[in-house]
């Protein structure tokens, strides 16, 4: 294994009713004034947003409320968030959400205590944040473990790019499984197979034969498969989404990560189509992941066959593929980029620009071109 420091920054609450009790622990140690963040309203609906506000009030806390942030959220979203945070000089973020809330306000957190451009800080003077607002993270739809990490994903629609960026982890979480029963079982598996893709790319990435995130991640893997089909026959299996819930946190929470190297091609192909396309995250890396593997799978087949055997129970590195592109039908997770919802008709030439800007990885099985990502993004269609 490699050298590495670990620490883990985010306390977490886990379980029904972890709302009232991370919030009446959490609240006392920020001042009075709370942005609280949140997409389209279905917060309000499922009577999340009434138990927060509640809460807050009881803890004598100043809501400024920051809505309507959306899937893929934008950088131009971030500058609004921000300029309220500054207005009304906020003590604490509450992000209420999945990964598109939780990474917004990361941002956000960070970019209301600098002047600077926070993106041309980051990729053009290469330096990080030296400051943030103090934030909380309620998950509301797991999948992405963004509440486990400081790391965001915004989209810049100006520069047409997806890209990672560093910012606020969270400090405090709250994992409530019962928050996730009210979702739609698309959006339910679309998050658990972020989820996958988190765990495979982990484990894909450069190691040593024996390294021990080998384990941990092929144990993620194989219970996120197996909760998924629980999830596919019980949408309210609260089990089922409790474990969908801590694999995704178990994802991103660096576990799986230390000590390594990761392949996230998968994810940079995904995160350009987003950029130019607006589709669904999980959605796309369904429809990538078997084509960009088909591609690789003879540069690393001892771990193919080993995540065929222990996560489908099938033998040999292709049949593993084919096991993954098999249980992605039986998700019903699209399988083509033609069934993905869009902001844009997917052509052979927009996939030729979200090839040329996708970034390339060192880190996986092959590195790849510009062209052979072209290749497999065409092979999708």
């Amino acid at each position: 294994m490699q050298s590495f420091v670990y620490s883990y920054p985010t306390k977490v609450y886990f379980g029904q009713g972890a709302a009232r009790q991370a919030l009446e622990a959490e609240l006392s140690h920020y001042g009075p004034q709370v942005l609280l963040a949140y997409g389209g309203g279905s917060v309000k609906r499922n009577g999340v947003y009434d138990e927060l506000m509640a809460l807050l009030r009881a803890a004598g806390k100043t809501v400024t409320e920051f809505s309507g942030i959306m899937s893929n959220p934008t950088y131009a979203k971030v500058q609004e968030g921000a300029a309220l945070a500054r207005e009304h000089q906020i003590d604490l973020i509450l992000a209420v959400g999945g990964g598109s809330v939780i990474d917004c306000c990361k941002i956000v957190a960070a970019q209301a205590k600098t002047e600077e451009d926070l993106w041309e800080m980051e990729f053009t003077a290469h330096r990080l944040p030296a400051d943030v607002i103090p934030m909380g993270a309620v998950v509301t739809a797991s999948g992405t473990g963004a509440e486990m990490n400081g790391g965001a994903v915004i989209t810049n629609e100006k520069k047409k790019l997806k890209a990672g960026m560093a910012a606020a982890a969270p400090r405090f979480a709250v994992l409530d499984p019962a928050y996730t029963l009210t979702l739609p079982m698309g959006q339910v598996i679309s998050g658990a197979f972020d989820t996958l893709s988190h765990a495979m790319e982990t484990y894909f990435g450069q190691s040593d034969a024996d390294n021990v995130s080998d384990e941990v991640a092929l144990a993620i893997m194989k219970n996120t498969v197996v909760n998924i089909r629980r999830v596919l026959k019980d949408n309210q299996d609260l089990e089922a989404h409790s474990n969908l819930m801590w694999d995704s946190a178990m994802a991103e929470n660096g576990i799986m990560k230390v000590g390594r190297k990761t392949d996230f091609q998968a994810h940079q192909m995904e995160h350009q189509l987003g950029a130019y396309t607006d589709c669904n995250h999980g959605q796309g890396l369904a429809v990538i992941h078997p084509a960009y593997y088909r591609h690789i799978v003879q540069d690393a087949p001892e771990k193919f066959a080993r995540l065929g055997k222990t996560v489908f129970g099938v033998d040999g590195a292709e049949a593993a593929v084919d096991a993954l592109a098999a249980f992605i039908q039986e998700c019903g997770l699209p399988t083509r980029m033609g069934q993905l919802r869009s902001t844009m008709e997917i052509t052979p030439e927009l996939l030729r620009q979200v090839a040329d800007s996708c970034n390339l990885i060192s880190s996986n099985p092959r590195t790849l071109t510009h062209d052979e990502v072209y290749d497999i993004l065409c092979e999708c269609l």
